[in-house]
Parts: structure tokens; sequence; C-alpha cells
């Protein structure tokens, strides 16, 4: 009998939800991570990223005796791999996808898969790499001699849909996509899940299910980056595009998204970029808004080197570091990577204000001081307002008179 009904490998924004929604649920749950601290962490019944109601959630799962994490996988039914996915440089992209975390989680479940079991991967990924997953486990096995045939085994992609700052309750109740590589390893998958998801979960095969991830991210970020274009050429014509953009989604057809300081974040800034590398003379469209995204940053620093311009030595207030509002995750942050550039420039003092987190990102580390957001506004010349959380609702707007205010979010409209 195997030890446990699921492995989950990557205990991060994904793994560790999942893993405990599974345990609370009935479910035996080993997760593992390749990071002591993680999994010390998780087996105290304690969490390390922080998202509303999932330190109740871990607690309880642990409690429960039904989840445990660990450094290396152990036999399981299911093995459920939510690893990242980030991007590495080659010759002639500098955006390829780079699947080496895949690859590493899925060659360590070799030594202790068995026939029959399923293999899901969680990771938002290229075209293709479910089928690259059965290759590499094939490969594995045959490297350490275990007589498994990886005919034997399912494979299915069945990516998440889950906004951080309400994943709990997205988790269960969002449509979920079960892709398998064959008929019966997609009627697994839809089986499992199941189990705690509330919302329909619909079959289809392991490629288009991977295209679908990824096309959802993309039409998102072609419309984001339609309202950022739409924020300079305002900006130009000294016209306020948070007005317009109210009164043009006054038409009944028409739904035009919010502009900022760029977009971040571990989806959207990165999937489009995987459409692109797979099919690179087919996405035009899809690479200028990639491009009109990742270059808003740069619009943002400029404006507010302009302004510096004004004083002989400013003290510049940047209040928000994560990527979206009310959470703690600074992955593709454009207000992270305003922040350095600022900092490496030596526009000013720098002055970061992030509730959410106890220590700066190391790069900004002995460059830039982490600050309160009284004490930020007070001591500023500018105030530039990157993330709209809901704790900078609580600023004295009194604090603001006689600042020069570059509000990216239109929340002091």
């Amino acid at each position: 009998m195997p030890s446990y009904d699921i492995c989950v490998l990557g205990l991060g924004y994904i793994g560790l939800p999942t893993s405990s929604i599974f345990a609370t649920r009935g479910k035996k749950v080993l997760g593992v991570d390749v990071v002591p601290s993680v999994v010390e962490t998780i087996n105290a019944g304690r969490i390390h990223i922080e998202e509303p109601d999932l330190d109740v959630l871990v607690r309880a799962a642990v409690q429960s005796g039904n989840l445990r994490a660990a450094t290396a996988p152990s036999s399981a039914d299911t093995f459920i791999i939510a690893v990242p996915t980030p991007f590495k440089a080659v010759a002639d992209n500098p955006r390829a996808p780079d699947l080496a975390y895949v690859e590493s989680a899925t060659r360590s479940v070799a030594s202790v898969v068995e026939p029959g079991n399923l293999v899901i991967l969680e990771s938002t990924s290229p075209v293709g790499t479910t089928e690259l997953m059965r290759e590499w486990l094939a490969d594995e096995l045959k490297k350490i001699g275990r007589d498994v045939a990886v005919d034997t085994l399912l494979f299915a992609h069945c990516p998440e849909r889950i906004l951080p700052g309400q994943m709990l309750k997205e988790l269960v109740s969002n449509d979920r996509i079960a892709g398998g590589l064959t008929p019966e390893a997609s009627q697994r998958a839809r089986d499992l899940y199941r189990c705690f998801c509330t919302g329909e979960i619909v079959l289809t095969d392991a490629r288009t299910a991977e295209m679908a991830k990824l096309t959802e991210n993309s039409f998102r970020d072609v419309n984001i980056a339609f309202a950022n274009e739409l924020s300079i050429i305002c900006e130009k014509l000294n016209i306020d595009v948070w007005e317009l953009i109210s009164l043009a989604n006054r038409h009944p057809r028409v739904k035009i998204l919010q502009p900022g300081p760029g977009v971040g974040g571990h989806c959207i800034a990165v999937d489009p970029w995987f459409i692109v590398a797979a099919a690179p003379q087919e996405t035009r469209l899809i690479r200028t808004a990639r491009e009109v995204n990742d270059g808003k940053p740069h619009h943002v620093i400029a404006k507010v080197k302009a302004r510096a311009d004004r004083f002989k030595a400013p003290v510049i207030a940047c209040l928000g570091l994560a990527f979206k509002p009310d959470i703690d995750d600074m992955r593709e942050s454009p207000a992270v990577e305003i922040v350095e550039h600022l900092a490496h420039d030596k526009v000013g003092r720098i002055l970061a204000v992030e509730p959410h987190v106890r220590a700066l990102p190391k790069s900004l580390q002995g460059k830039v001081e982490l600050c309160s957001a009284q004490d930020a506004v007070s001591r500023a010349d500018i105030v530039v307002l990157l993330v709209n959380h809901r704790a900078f609702s609580a600023i004295d707007r009194t604090l603001l008179r006689d600042k020069v205010i570059i509000d990216t979010r239109g929340f002091w409209r």
C-alpha cells in the first residue's frame, strides 16, 4: 500500500494551499519542498507565505495528522507537481521557459512511483510540458534500473486559476480543467479534485489544458496593456485616464481594465512569453502587449526623475512593493523594479513602504530604507503610490499637502 494518497512537490503559493485543502478533506498528504526551513515551518503547523486564513487551514491539516512535510517524496497514489517555471536566458531569447524545477521534481519521483499512479502537473507551463514529464520519468526509471513501465502511469495537466488574497475561496469554487495525456488520466484527475472543488471540472487533453492557462493570462495582459497605453496617451493629452475609463465603461459592451505601474506576479507577467517562445512569428499582438506592460515601469521611473530634478536632495517615498494589493508576493513586481532603478540611479533617498513584509528583498537591502507609511510620507518630498494596499487608506491626507504626488493607481484621485 502506498504511504500517502497524494504527494505534492513544491510547497509555495500553490502547493501549500492545495496540500492543506486535500488534507482537510480526509486525504493523507505528503508535501515536499527542497528548503528544510519550509518543511520545519509546516510540520510545526505554521506558514511561510502570507495568505488570508491559510495559517488556520495548515494548522488544522497538520494537527489532523493528514498533512506532513518532507524534503523527499514517498510512495503515493497521486503525485502533484507545483514548482516554479521561471525564465532563463538562451542565445536568442532572454525569456525562454526554464523547466528545470519541473524536470527535477518529475525525476525525483522515479524511485517511488508505481504502476497505476497518477502524475499531475499544476505548474503553469509551455505547451508540451506534460509530454516532456512522461519522457523525463521514463528516462529516470531506466537510469535507476526500476522495472516500472511509463505506459502504466497516467499523466495530466490541471492548472490552477486562483487569485492571491482569495486563494482558499477560489481553490474550491473556481471551474477547473483536467487535461490528460489519455482520457483515463483526465477522468482520474477530475475524480481527485472533486473531493473539494465545487466548480465544474472540464475534461480535455494535456496540450489544450496547458494552452488554456496561458491564454487566460495573455488575454488579461493584452487588456491591461490597452489600459496602460491609454494612461500614457492621456498623460500627454492632459486627460484623467481613470475618469476616461469610467466613462468608456458605461458602454454596455466595453470593460476596460485599470492602468498601473506595470504588470507583475508569476502568471500574467510570465505566461504570455511562453506562447511567444512557442510561436514567435505568430504572436505579434501578445508580444506587443507584453512590451507595453514591461515598458510601463520605465515610464514611471522617468516621471519620478523629472520631478526629483526640482530638489537638491530629494526624499522619495515609494508606497508598495508587492505585485498586487493586500498580499506579500513580490514576484515579477513592477513596484520592486521601479524602486531598484531609482536606488541604482541615486535619484534620491528612497523610503520603501510594504506593510505585508518584515524585510526588503535582497536586491533592495542596504540601498533603500523600509519604514512605515506615516514615517515615509512625513519625511518625503515625493510620494509615489505603486500599490493600492487597503492599509494606505489610513494615511493622513494632510501629510500629502505640499508633496509631489505620483499616483500610478488612481488611489488619491
